[in-house]
């Protein structure tokens, strides 16, 4: 190639001219108009000219004449219609040489100006073309309808970056935000402070950070809530795993449909007439979804205990509008300042709930048992039901020694708790933090006993009848969610002994896992041959399910095979683990915001263990585990007592530091 030979190379992008200084072989070094000299290989060339420049002119002069040539070429190919020219060729679904499409750009002859410019056009526009050095392919109309939604696509992108970035400023600086902003630039901050680089915005999030002079993701969520978009006590997670907290509206009008429909309930000859038992809820303060309830009766030297639990498949059809909805919840979430139930309230709370004086459809689980409770016989019945009696776990408390039938439910679960034990069941007696929000009185923490009389009766109740429910099925040969667990790694305190909090937090680490299957296997932690949860079918799909199987052996409706149920078992992974997620996450940010006040005040810990650099130590008054720094020549153990400080605490940002005072 001559020197003086006028060329076009590709770099970083953008289509350089330059005039060849020497041919070595098959690389070339060039002159180009940004004055710099550079080697370049032959056959990276975008176009070669017809044309040179004499070196006489001087380097100066030659650069000038190079970046006019450029100016000229690049004002040549706005003038190219691509748009045009695809619409008159398309048709022909062949490759287009350079020639031949310069021929279609310009009339006359083609000289180099008018094809270099043709390569810079088609260059910067591949919306129609397939673009190949010095050929040229017509794209179908399928491709180029696709290709211009991306440009408009990338085109919006660079917009909102640029808009964005300016709006975050001022939302920073100002610490308000401007009226107006394109909903999509809060939803590119929006979806990167949630999933980090998961998210599809992450590159266009970075970008408006970078464009707004914020540093780090945290700019994101003081934007949000300078901006109104987020309260500083937001539940993130509820976005970022997408739990839903409202219902969609086919579901609200089935619901409306029931209810019309409960009104006049069809008799059921299979149903047994309940309603004249003393038939008691024993609950929470607040509890507005009853799900269970219990009646005894004298049966000369033994005890005939019921337990009635809602009948929620009775309304919830199994493959219908609300069913569907349910199972991708899979259960009820309970959190310090919100509730997420798995049905919907007007079910949840009106016709599944065992409400006083309402007369309910219910499966009823009857067991005889002796003084020792020991079970005699049992028996399982569709039933009509009417609660007489709601009772709080306080009362049940207070009138448990003088209430006859409290007295004997409660003398039962004693008798069974310890059969239990002697059984080799684990007994953890851990107390239970209730963690209250009041949007003018603050946070509330409160430490139960979940030992009391009323929170052991109705426990040890809920254990046989879920347990006479896996015998029940199992005995039908009806495949079930059984639960079952292995013999725990070890023990740290015998079983009728109570152990220390200490001992039972650390004997709950060494628990061996739960597993879920279709056939009954024993429960080692509960000292039962097999076991299975039905108690709870307002709240918990699993049980849902276990109803189903109970109807279903008495020809109310198909059951599940053996295959649905593992399919389910998979199918309800992802929204059980998210939800449990959701809720300790929840429950731990309050108690960290409520310790945001307790910032230098003291407290008691319990030493878990002790790792390189720090001790695990647990909170008693919050039933929190935390991080300890060692300190210098003090040396704790497991089971030790120490006064904390709490030194700083975040609970936004889930932080949490405290040291030996």
């Amino acid at each position: 190639m001559e020197p003086g030979t006028i060329v076009e190379y590709i770099d970083q992008q953008r289509i350089l001219c330059a005039a060849v200084l020497e041919e070595k072989g098959e690389r070339l070094r060039l002159l180009n108009e940004n004055n710099r000299e550079v080697n370049q290989k032959c056959g990276r060339l975008s176009h070669v000219s017809r044309t040179g420049l004499k070196f006489a002119q001087g380097r100066d002069k030659l650069v000038d004449s190079l970046k006019e040539i450029a100016s000229r070429r690049q004002a040549l190919s706005r003038h190219i219609d691509i748009r045009e020219i695809w619409e008159a060729v398309h048709s022909i679904e062949e490759w287009i040489d350079l020639e031949s499409m310069t021929g279609f750009c310009f009339s006359g002859e083609p000289d180099s100006d008018q094809e270099a410019a043709v390569i810079r056009a088609f260059f910067e526009n591949r919306i129609y073309f397939k673009f190949s050095h010095d050929w040229f392919y017509p794209h179908p109309q399928e491709v180029v309808e696709n290709n211009i939604a991306r440009r408009e696509a990338e085109e919006r992108q660079k917009r909102l970056i640029e808009e964005g970035g300016r709006w975050m400023r001022r939302v920073l600086n100002n610490g308000k935000a401007p009226p107006e902003v394109d909903a999509g630039i809060v939803d590119i901050l929006k979806s990167y402070y949630l999933h980090g680089k998961e998210s599809s915005n992450a590159a266009a999030a970075k970008a408006v950070l970078s464009k707004a002079g914020a540093e780090g993701p945290e700019a994101i969520f003081s934007t949000m809530v300078r901006a109104g978009r987020w309260d500083a006590n937001e539940n993130l997670d509820l976005y970022r795993y997408e739990i839903p907290t409202e219902f969609p509206d086919p579901v609200m009008e089935k619901v409306t449909e029931l209810r019309a429909m409960a009104e006049n309930l069809p008799d059921d000859p299979q149903r047994r007439d309940l309603t004249g038992l003393d038939v008691i809820t024993i609950d929470g303060q607040g509890t507005m979804d009853f799900d269970d309830a219990l009646s005894v009766e004298q049966q000369g030297k033994h005890l005939r205990i019921g337990v009635h639990i809602s009948d929620v498949a009775f309304w919830v059809e199994k493959g219908g509008i609300i069913d569907q909805e349910v199972i991708s919840r899979g259960t009820s979430i309970y959190m310090p300042d919100l509730k997420i139930p798995m049905l919907p309230n007007g079910l949840a709370e009106d016709l599944c709930s065992l409400i006083h004086d309402q007369i309910r459809p219910a499966v009823s689980i009857f067991f005889t048992v002796t003084a020792q409770a020991e079970i005699v016989d049992y028996e399982l019945v569709p039933s009509w039901i009417s609660v007489n009696r709601q009772l709080t776990y306080t009362e049940a408390d207070n009138l448990v020694r003088t209430d006859e039938a409290l007295q004997s439910l409660h003398k039962t679960a004693l008798a069974f708790n310890r059969r239990r034990l002697e059984n080799g069941a684990v007994q953890i007696l851990l107390p239970e933090l209730n963690v209250r929000v009041y949007n003018d009185k603050g946070i509330r923490l409160n430490v139960m006993d979940r030992d009391s009389p009323g929170r052991l009766l109705v426990s040890e109740m809920m254990i046989m009848a879920n347990w006479i429910t896996a015998r029940f099925l199992a005995a039908n040969k009806m495949p079930a969610v059984f639960r079952s667990q292995l013999h725990p790694r070890g023990r740290l305190y015998s079983g009728a002994d109570e152990g220390t909090l200490f001992q039972n937090w650390m004997q709950r680490r060494m628990l061996s896992r739960v597993v879920l299957g279709t056939e009954p296997e024993p429960h080692s932690g509960l000292g039962l041959e097999a076991y299975t949860t039905a108690t709870s079918p307002i709240r918990k799909y699993f049980d849902l399910l276990t109803q189903r199987q109970i109807r279903a052996c008495f020809g109310m409706e198909e059951p599940y095979s053996t295959s649905e149920i593992e399919e389910m078992l998979q199918m309800l992974q992802i929204p059980l683990s998210r939800a449990r997620l959701v809720q300790n996450r929840r429950l731990r940010f309050w108690i960290l915001k409520y310790l945001e006040g307790m910032i230098g005040t003291k407290a008691e810990a319990i030493v878990l263990d002790k790792r390189r650099d720090c001790y695990t130590i647990l909170l008693p008054d919050y039933l929190m585990e935390a991080r300890m720094s060692v300190s210098s020549g003090i040396e704790l153990k497991p089971g030790d007592l120490a006064r904390i400080t709490f030194q700083h605490v975040d609970a936004a940002r889930d932080k949490l530091a405290v040291f030996l005072g």
